[in-house]
C-alpha cells in the first residue's frame, strides 16, 4: 500500500518537489471526498501527533488536531506554558525527548531558527505550523483551493496586497516550484526579501508599487493582516502605512474576470480588505480555511507513510 520514505521534515515550501506536491493534492483531494462521505479512513492508527504552540492559533490548532483524530490518531498539545522552547531547556533536549515519545511533531513559533535546531535533533517529521519567516501550510491548502475551484495553477499569476511577511515569502518559494508567476505590491519599507524568501528572482515574481497595478489580469487577489502575531508594537505605523493596500472592488476588477480571492485569516474587514470582497461572490475564503485540514492529514500521511495509492 505505502513505501516507506526516509525522514523528512517540512519546514518551507521548497522542502518537496513539484512531483511530490502533485501527488500530495490528489491525495488531499481523495481524502477531502472520504471526509464528506463520513468515510472512515484510519492510517495513522496508533500514531501520535505532538503540537507546540509558542504563537497562538484558531485554525491551526483545529485542522491540524481534528485532521489527525480523522487519520486515526491522537494529539499532545503543548502550549508557552508547557514547553518554553529553548528556555526551559535547550531545544535540542527537548526535540530528542518529545521525538523518542510521538510519531510527528507540528511547531508554531516565531523566528525559523527554533524550528530548523528542533528539526535537526529530531528522530521524528516536524511541521512548521508558521513562522515568521514561512507559513507552507497555508500556501499548501491555498494552491489545493485554487486548483479545486479553476484547475492548475501552472502558468497563472498570483497578486500579493500588502506585508512582504512569511505569507509573501513562501508564495515566492512556491511560484518557484510550480511555475507560477507572483505580482509583489507592498508598501515601502515592507517589502519582500528574496534572500529570506530563499528564491533566486527571475521570470517568478515581479514587484508593482501600485497594488491596483499588481492585481491587473491576476488569477488570484490574496493578502494578510497588516500586523502579523509578534509586530503588535507597529500597529498604527503600519496602519497609516498600509492604506492604500486595502484589496477593494476596483483591484478585483482590472484582475481576470475569472479571479479568486484569498485570505489566511483571521480578517479585519475595513483594514486589508473590503467587506464587499471578502464576502463577495469571488471569495473562496471559507474552502480555503477548511482545506488547511485536508492538506495538512495528506502532508501527515505523505510525511509517515510515504506515497500511499
Amino acid at each position: 500500500m505505502s513505501t516507506p520514505k526516509p525522514l523528512r521534515h517540512y519546514l518551507q515550501f521548497k522542502d518537496l518537489s513539484a512531483d511530490e506536491y502533485g501527488h500530495l493534492f490528489e491525495r488531499a483531494a481523495v481524502i477531502k471526498k472520504k471526509f464528506k462521505a463520513y468515510e472512515k479512513y484510519h492510517p495513522l492508527a496508533d500514531r501520535t501527533l505532538a503540537m507546540i504552540f509558542e504563537k497562538a492559533s484558531t485554525r491551526t490548532r483545529v485542522s491540524f488536531e481534528a485532521g489527525m483524530y480523522q487519520l486515526g490518531g491522537s494529539v499532545v498539545h503543548l502550549t508557552t506554558g508547557d514547553s518554553q522552547l529553548g528556555r526551559a531547556e535547550p531545544i535540542e533536549d527537548s526535540a530528542k525527548v518529545i521525538s523518542r515519545m510521538v510519531d510527528l511533531v507540528m511547531i508554531r513559533t516565531y523566528g525559523q531558527d527554533k524550528i530548523e535546531n528542533f528539526a535537526a535533533h529530531s528522530r521524528v517529521p516536524v511541521i512548521n505550523g508558521l513562522t515568521n519567516e514561512f507559513h507552507p501550510c497555508q500556501i499548501l491548502a491555498d494552491i489545493f483551493t485554487y486548483i479545486e475551484h479553476r484547475g492548475s495553477i501552472r502558468g497563472k499569476t498570483v497578486a500579493w496586497v500588502g506585508d512582504g511577511n512569511n505569507m509573501a515569502n513562501t508564495w515566492l518559494q512556491a511560484a518557484e516550484l510550480l511555475d507560477f508567476k507572483v505580482h509583489v505590491s507592498t508598501p515601502s519599507g515592507y517589502e519582500v526579501d528574496p534572500a529570506v524568501a530563499g528564491v533566486r528572482g527571475g521570470d517568478s515574481f515581479q514587484v508593482f508599487a501600485d497594488p491596483k497595478d499588481a492585481c491587473r489580469g491576476a488569477d488570484l487577489v490574496t493578502t494578510d493582516v497588516w500586523t502579523s502575531m509578534g509586530y503588535e508594537a507597529e500597529n498604527e505605523a503600519r496602519r497609516a502605512a498600509f492604506a492604500d493596500w486595502c484589496v477593494d472592488t476596483e483591484m478585483m476588477q482590472v484582475a481576470h474576470p475569472d479571479a479568486l480571492f484569498m485570505h489566511c485569516l483571521p480578517a479585519h474587514r475595513g483594514e486589508e480588505v473590503e467587506a464587499d470582497v471578502i464576502d463577495g461572490p469571488q471569495s473562496v475564503v471559507w474552502d480555503e480555511a477548511e482545506n488547511r485540514m485536508h492538506v495538512q492529514k495528506a502532508l501527515m500521511e505523505f510525511l509517515l507513510l510515504g506515497r500511499v495509492a
